[in-house]
């Protein structure tokens, strides 16, 4: 069977993602936000999705494709029999007037190598998700794309002819275009361009340089580092699990989500990456769009938000082909009218050093108190309460273990908060909660296998379990974290070395392919249990499963190694993080616990 992946990079300032496929196509643009209609989007339908290409003419030719070292700035060098030429594409983002300069500004510097190539350049963006062409209007030295909020404009020093009647020319000399939203560029464009570049390539090698990462796979860890900061939409500071919809979990599944959100369910995980890489910039705007929506949930959370706290999430299906004939294509998700009550623990898990961390000393910026006394009370609550759970089933409800694993953590913080705060009543309330929580866990204990199911009265199994060991319920040097490590093993670990999330059907059937960051968690665990040469094999073994850029997917289908599920999938790269850094740890200190 012949092996998938997304040959596409993505790049992008904290303000808008693309994919830039390895023939220099744009293969997806949102804007002006991350959930925004694409304006390219040939990704999900190559007639509707507009076009956005620096071609060359000769249908003959091969593509390398990498980053600057350090950035994400994009490089694609195209080979044809007439000669080579350079496509550089970067969104612009750095530090300027004490703020960061991060515009709707898609820049591309396209250089001739060797040989006299010829290409064609096509730009024709589109709105509603391809239901709205636009109207073009030709000035001097640009062409305004008309019909959408704001004007889209393309400023090249490319003659304007050779890009409408998108004729072919030879390329014998560096050019640019600079496509924006809104805002156009209003200054010389070539010198601008180069100095938008060295700013960006700077930016980006400053940031890399003030991560904290340790020499273990060092290099996949940077890229990984990078792809999860472009995720975060850092007006509100919300991270997004993706910057695609509808790229299915495997061919024909119908599992096409919208993924451009951000879920409540995965804060502790996101929050615990960016601190082990030691960048507490992405932490303190991520805990603002938590808190900022916390104050003001009524009733119950959500399982996930939209980036600017947008409670309404309504799924629709949309008239495009889908990527690779896959259909449905949906925009919105449904998710976020299911009951996953894990949400609260998450909630106080990561609100936790707002509290407790002398970083967080502004009291302008202060969480009230009552905010997680609230939490608590929506855990008492639903204490006995079926849910969704971690894997949102939509039409499955049962008491699942991983539940109550975030209520005994979300517990155990909130009397970490109380014992700072000298709140005697709110420790008690707390504790007794974390009691409750603990013994719901210990009716997850399938007794006959000695390891612990999905959920209270099953016998299924499910790799969110796996946090039981990496969040410390378990001792991870007792007898009983190790035996459920290697009955996970056998229910959920492929030949190849991958993880299922659940192998029991669910509303759409079996999963047919493995969960990445499932994989991830696997690693951790075994550093945590102190198979340490099984972590590094393992751990090496995933990071195979990149693209030719070190981006990871959502999903990969363990007999082929094929990838699958949206692109670049932000929690693969949260899971990578995280296990290169508990690895990293252990090889430091052969002692460390945990």
């Amino acid at each position: 069977m012949i092996k998938h992946t997304y040959d596409m990079g993505v790049i992008g300032n904290c303000a808008f993602l693309a994919l830039i496929g390895t023939d220099t196509a744009v293969r997806w643009l949102c804007w002006p936000r991350f959930d925004s209609s694409f304006v390219f989007g040939p990704l999900l339908d190559e007639q509707k999705g507009g076009e956005y290409s620096i071609k060359p003419v000769d249908a003959n030719f091969t593509s390398e494709q990498r980053y600057l070292t350090n950035t994400n700035v994009l490089s694609t060098t195209i080979t044809t029999p007439e000669g080579s030429y350079r496509v550089t594409d970067f969104a612009p983002r750095f530090l300027q007037y004490e703020r960061y300069y991060k515009p709707l500004m898609l820049i591309r510097k396209v250089e001739p190598l060797t040989g006299a190539p010829r290409v064609r350049v096509a730009c024709r963006p589109v709105g509603q998700y391809g239901e709205q062409e636009l109207t073009r209007r030709r000035s001097s030295n640009h062409i305004a794309f008309l019909g959408l909020e704001e004007e889209i404009r393309l400023t090249t020093n490319i003659p304007l002819t050779y890009v409408l009647d998108e004729e072919d020319f030879a390329l014998n000399e560096t050019k640019y275009l600079v496509l924006t939203y809104g805002a156009p560029l209003e200054a010389p464009l070539e010198s601008t361009a180069e100095r938008f570049l060295l700013n960006t390539e700077g930016y980006w090698r400053n940031w890399v340089k003030s991560t904290s990462i340790g020499n273990f796979h060092q290099t996949q860890v940077i890229r990984s580092a990078l792809a999860l900061k472009i995720h975060q939409y850092e007006d509100t500071g919300a991270i997004i699990a993706a910057s695609t919809t509808s790229l299915p979990e495997a061919p024909g599944s119908t599992r096409n989500w919208d993924y451009r959100y951000c879920w409540m369910r995965d804060t502790y995980y996101t929050l615990t990456a960016f601190n082990n890489i030691g960048h507490f910039e992405e932490i303190e705007r991520y805990f603002q769009y938590i808190a900022n929506i916390s104050t003001k949930v009524v009733g119950k959370y959500q399982p996930l938000y939209g980036i600017g706290g947008q409670a309404t999430l309504t799924e629709t299906e949309l008239p495009l082909a889908g990527y690779l004939g896959n259909q449905p294509v949906r925009i919105g998700n449904d998710a976020y009218t299911h009951i996953q009550n894990d949400v609260y623990g998450q909630v106080l898990v990561a609100l936790l050093p707002l509290y407790t961390d002398c970083r967080f000393r502004d009291p302008e910026r202060a969480v009230p108190l009552s905010l997680v006394e609230e939490c608590l009370r929506l855990i008492e609550a639903t204490m006995d309460q079926p849910d969704a759970g971690l894997w949102e089933f939509r039409h499955i409800a049962q008491k699942h273990c991983y539940t109550y694993l975030f209520h005994w953590a979300g517990s155990h913080a909130a009397r970490q908060v109380a014992r700072q705060h000298g709140d005697v009543l709110l420790e008690e309330f707390a504790t007794r909660l974390l009691q409750e929580a603990e013994s719901r866990i210990e009716q997850c204990f399938y007794a006959e296998r000695g390891a612990y199911a999905n959920a209270i009265g099953s016998t299924d199994f499910d790799a969110s379990t796996i946090q039981l060991i990496t969040m410390g319920y378990l001792d991870p040097a007792s007898e009983k974290a190790k035996h459920h490590l290697v009955e996970l093993e056998k229910e959920l670990k492929t030949p190849e070395g991958l993880f299922y999330r659940y192998r029991h059907p669910d509303d759409f059937g079996t999963p047919e392919t493995t969960f990445l960051i499932c994989s991830f968690w696997y690693v951790e665990a075994l550093a945590c249990v102190g198979r340490l040469d099984d972590a590094i094999r393992e751990f090496e073994h995933l990071i195979s499963y990149a693209n030719h850029l070190g981006l990871l997917s959502e999903d990969v289908d363990a007999k082929t190694g094929s990838q699958w599920g949206n692109f670049p999938q932000a929690y693969s790269h949260v899971g990578l993080v995280n296990a290169a850094y508990r690895i990293a740890k252990k090889l430091d200190r052969p002692n460390f616990v945990s």
